[in-house]
């Protein structure tokens, strides 16, 4: 009885040695070498897994800097040029700088802009709304203001005006990251440049109806009226679609177009107020 035992303890502790022996080899033959450098660039990345460099995570963004041949492309919104910087460090390769960017709600249809036509009853999300009907005003392309960017934005950047009913984006918060951007079904939050003292000029529209409908359904709609387009420049503005638009990267801020635009549709934020012209007299003739 006693022989039967020790010959089956010894038989498995054969056994189990024999597989030890055989998984080892097959670890050894299958096992996959990970760069160390991958730790290292993994440390000094914000740890958002925002999503906003394109990649699922910071590690596989982190994976990819290490396998790239040359940053062209690659960018931590929220890390900054800082962190791509340190990136470039590590790994001995050279930093890009790339343009801070924030986001811009592409649309100013307040209640007192775009009044209500009908009142939409389901489910406080943006997508279900917009893929049920055009929405609760005649505007088909604004925003439908239940807050899906809002809700998207990890970064506390965004939040519901109650009394304009859109969404407001706080610059100094911002990151660039894009969730709002994939949140918003109507497409109508964008990354633009970010300028010195956060400056910005843009339409704020998306209306590609024409000037009639775009203005009956918003007092702010452009009409693609065209005095923008004539007054500037700089080459910076293009009409398509029944709608004009800003190019960030060539506009020099002369505000010329604000001036000129009937509809109030182009905004201007954090400019300081224009001076006063100075008061022309007439000289008083002496007889």
């Amino acid at each position: 009885m006693s022989s039967t035992v020790l010959l089956t303890i010894i038989s498995l502790t054969m056994l189990g040695l024999l597989s030890a022996v055989i998984l080892y080899f097959i670890a050894q033959k299958f096992k996959i070498f990970e760069d160390p450098r991958i730790d290292e660039v993994q440390a000094i990345l914000p740890a958002a897994n925002c999503g906003g460099c394109g990649f699922a995570g910071c590690r596989n963004f982190a994976e990819a800097l290490v396998k790239a041949e040359t940053f062209d492309g690659l960018n931590c919104p929220v890390g900054g040029n800082a962190t791509m910087s340190l990136a470039a460090n590590i790994l001995g390769k050279e930093a890009i700088v790339n343009d801070p960017m924030v986001a811009v709600l592409l649309c100013n249809g307040t209640p007192g802009n775009r009044p209500r036509t009908s009142i939409y009853d389901g489910p406080p999300d943006c997508r279900i709304s917009h893929n049920l009907y055009s929405g609760e005003t005649d505007c088909a392309y604004g925003c439908v203001g239940l807050g899906d960017c809002v809700e998207a934005c990890t970064f506390n950047a965004m939040y519901m005006d109650a009394l304009t009913e859109l969404p407001v984006i706080i610059d100094d918060k911002c990151v660039a990251c894009g969730l709002c951007v994939k949140a918003c079904p109507r497409n109508i939050i964008e990354l633009r440049k970010k300028a010195k003292k956060d400056r910005k000029i843009y339409v704020a529209c998306a209306n590609k109806d024409k000037g009639g409908p775009a203005r009956r359904a918003c007092k702010a709609a452009c009409i693609a009226c065209s005095k923008c387009l004539n007054v500037c420049e700089f080459g910076a503005i293009k009409i398509t679609n029944n709608l004009a638009y800003i190019d960030a990267n060539k506009c020099t801020f002369c505000r010329k177009c604000v001036a000129v635009c009937p509809t109030a549709s182009i905004i201007e934020l954090n400019f300081p107020p224009p001076k006063p012209k100075p008061e022309i007299h007439e000289a008083t003739a002496i007889v």
